[in-house]
């Protein structure tokens, strides 16, 4: 997903209009809605699946920050693989408290365990994708997640919509604002080390971002009688800089494609789990790559996720970093306004790393 930001569309489709996930379910229907039944090549049950003990990898951010000097040296080149091969990695020791975590799931949890009358009081209406709803909904025959969501515009401050941010919990707010401060930091550090990684000057993208957009997006996934024809989410790249995962621990349900197949992304107590968005991808010529990923359901268990996007500011004007490009290494972006390619991501449904293709000069390499 792309930062929060008003879309063009007037095809999107109201709330009331698309199922609300909990609602549906609390009515145990003898089977799921044709409208959430993926296509057979689609079914989770019929993807490859490798094995669990392929995993992405943990970066150990203290061994960064304040670690020796070897131990700064191998947890770079760590951090280094994780971008060009995985696109995906776990963080700990990240210096988020653990209780101000646990408190940001319990609150987004109960916001979801509401009454819909109270959570439709914010409403995503047509045309955006804030508030409380389905995001990324332009036609009726779309097949729609198995998800209800929570989106919010967090900074700068002209993206807000005040009115969608919840007084139910009453902590909700006040929660959210300390939680987006701590991730926003984690992302400026994790910056100022791909920076390095890259041979740029450490503050090269913070310089270069002005002030960054960030938005928060809560998913909750209802247990399903059929998971093996639904996607929690679908498969798709994120728009961001840097999108920083919450994931609970109850069931795996996040998915990340590496070799044309699908890996379970594990959670760990604690870790946060960072992936790099299509704008790292623009700004590194590709050698830091986004990966689709996509959310599974679970037919016992619920799950709750919050997810942070962090990009440039919509001003800025994004292509491949000069030091960047060479002989070996030709351009492979345009340039473009951030803001534009933001309205572009918002204005398609979500379908793989098609939206990329807006920003690519070479279309395979």
């Amino acid at each position: 997903m792309a930062p929060v930001l008003c879309s063009s569309t007037s095809s999107e489709i109201r709330i009331g209009e698309v199922e609300d996930i909990q609602e549906l379910r609390r009515a145990r229907p003898t089977a799921v809605p044709e409208r959430y039944v993926r296509d057979t090549n689609e079914r989770p049950a019929l993807s490859t699946i490798l094995p669990s003990s392929l995993s992405v990898p943990v970066i150990d951010l203290s061994k960064l920050v304040c670690g020796t000097k070897r131990q700064s040296q191998e947890e770079m080149a760590k951090l280094t693989a994780a971008c060009e091969e995985w696109g995906f990695f776990q963080v700990i020791n990240h210096g988020i408290e653990k209780e101000l975590l646990e408190t940001m799931e319990r609150v987004a949890k109960e916001f979801f365990m509401l009454p819909l009358e109270e959570k439709e009081k914010y409403p995503m209406a047509p045309g955006t994708i804030q508030g409380y709803g389905h995001a990324f909904v332009f036609s009726e025959d779309q097949k729609l997640d198995w998800c209800n969501m929570l989106a919010l515009g967090v900074e700068p401050a002209f993206i807000r919509k005040p009115h969608l941010w919840p007084t139910n919990p009453a902590n909700l707010s006040y929660t959210l604002e300390k939680y987006s401060k701590s991730i926003r930091r984690l992302c400026q550090i994790l910056l100022m080390f791909i920076s390095r990684s890259l041979g740029l000057s450490p503050n090269y993208f913070d310089e270069m971002f002005g002030v960054a957009v960030q938005a928060v997006r809560m998913n909750y996934y209802p247990p399903c009688s059929r998971p093996d024809l639904v996607l929690g989410l679908s498969p798709h790249s994120d728009g961001s800089a840097l999108t920083v995962l919450q994931q609970d621990t109850a069931s795996v349900g996040l998915q990340i494609l590496k070799d044309n197949a699908w890996v379970p992304v594990h959670p760990i107590a604690e870790a946060l789990v960072i992936n790099i968005g299509d704008t790292i991808e623009v700004l590194t010529n590709g050698r830091y790559r986004s990966v689709e990923h996509r959310a599974v359901t679970n037919k016992e268990t619920d799950r709750l996720s919050v997810v942070t996007f962090y990009a440039p500011s919509y001003d800025v004007e994004l292509g491949p970093v000069p030091e960047l490009v060479n002989d070996q290494q030709p351009c492979r972006y345009r340039r473009f306004n951030h803001g534009e390619y933001s309205r572009h991501y918002v204005t398609n449904k979500l379908q793989g790393k098609k939206t990329l293709e807006f920003a690519k000069i070479q279309t395979s390499y």
